[in-house]
């Protein structure tokens, strides 16, 4: 299994310099403080694969205010077909993020996926069930894009596409042929990918679904998982052609209504992901705090356990503040899951007794943002 043997951090948030180095392949605890720099240590390893990481921080916001070089992370990956260096980091010029595979620059982020795969659960996900259904569709499509790295690209240039309709149809730019024609074009952009976007939620969750039902833990409820939204629909009673054409027809019919509201009156940006708790048959937001922290766990395990699966290894779990909210049964049954895995799992927590159940882990203790080497 592929686990990250040494990581180093250069001007990353509260870190100047910092590094760890000699890590196992199995469970990593970093424990100290509020405010001491543990989540800023998982927020750096959730960069060694696509996106934004675990904050979803812009790039200069990472930037450690009291140095001015930029900021970087590197780390070492041991991988089962030899070892990989692996860093990423601000360009000060550009104020863009350059990836570095084995010291080359790699032409984009989608480059790190053939190396690694990441999964991470963190206390602001704990109102999952309860925020808009865009944070429950950003959750969604981050998983998706684990599996299909085009995912979010299609996403993007959906997304493009709406926000340049909606300045023209705004603009009153639509009496013209030649503006006319700019607009059925992008309709037709919105269509084609976003029919793309919602097929490939629904194969996903459908994957999902088998992952959780196989896993039948009792320490975390199954969940019953849907997509929803006007395209899935469609797509469940018609081809994916015959809906780009209703989704375009659609576009067309609603430029009045979107001229005046903006975006698009329906489409992949409205889908959502309704979550049962499959033994009370009760929609997660009406669920207690405990229950839906539990379902949150379990959807997240059987992503791992589907990576595993489909890809030979386990993900880089990291798992922020997660031991905290869990009585004892459900904290050891969590480490016993997350060894049964295999792969290298980070968790962080304030009280270092919340892992006595763990054993043989590596422990690190975080203070004012520096690592102490620390005993299991």
């Amino acid at each position: 299994m592929a686990h990250i043997h040494a990581l180093k951090l250069h001007n990353f948030r509260c870190y100047s310099q910092a590094a760890l180095n000699e890590l196992n392949s199995g469970l990593v605890v970093l424990y100290g403080p509020n405010g001491a720099g543990k989540t800023n240590i998982l927020e750096a390893l959730s960069l060694l694969v696509p996106g934004r990481g675990l904050r979803g921080a812009k790039n200069l916001d990472i930037q450690c205010q009291d140095e001015g070089q930029p900021w970087a992370v590197s780390a070492s990956l041991q991988a089962p077909y030899g070892p990989v260096q692996l860093g990423t980091g601000l360009d000060a010029k550009t104020e863009k993020r350059v990836i570095r595979i084995n010291g080359e620059n790699a032409r984009g982020q989608s480059a790190l996926v053939e190396h690694l795969a990441a999964v991470w659960l963190t206390p602001q996900m704990d109102r999952l069930f309860l925020d808009s259904s865009s944070h429950r569709r950003r959750f969604l499509d981050r998983l998706v894009f684990a599996f299909d790295p085009g995912h979010s690209g299609r996403v993007t240039r959906y997304e493009n596409a709406m926000r340049q309709r909606s300045k023209l149809l705004q603009d009153g730019a639509k009496n013209s042929g030649a503006d006319l024609s700019w607009i059925k074009g992008l309709e037709s952009q919105m269509a084609e990918t976003g029919v793309a976007i919602a097929a490939a939620r629904l194969e996903f969750v459908e994957r999902l679904q088998a992952a959780v039902k196989k896993a039948d833990d009792e320490h975390f409820p199954q969940a019953t998982l849907r997509a929803t939204g006007t395209l899935e629909e469609l797509l469940g009673n018609e081809s994916a052609l015959a809906v780009e054409e209703l989704f375009a027809y659609q576009l067309e019919q609603s430029r009045r209504r979107d001229e005046v509201t903006g975006g698009a009156a329906t489409g992949p940006h409205k889908s959502d992901l309704q979550v049962i708790y499959t033994a009370k048959d009760m929609a997660a937001d009406q669920c207690s705090t405990g229950e839906q922290k539990a379902l949150l766990i379990g959807i997240t395990l059987a992503h791992a356990r589907l990576i595993v699966a489909e890809r030979g290894q386990a993900p880089l779990l990291l798992l922020d503040e997660v031991a905290a909210h869990l009585d004892e049964k459900r904290r050891a049954a969590l480490y016993a899951i997350l060894k049964d895995l295999g792969g290298q799992a980070w968790l962080t927590g304030t009280d270092k007794s919340l892992f006595d159940d763990i054993g043989d882990g590596q422990f690190f203790e975080i203070k004012d943002a520096q690592i102490f080497t620390g005993e299991a």
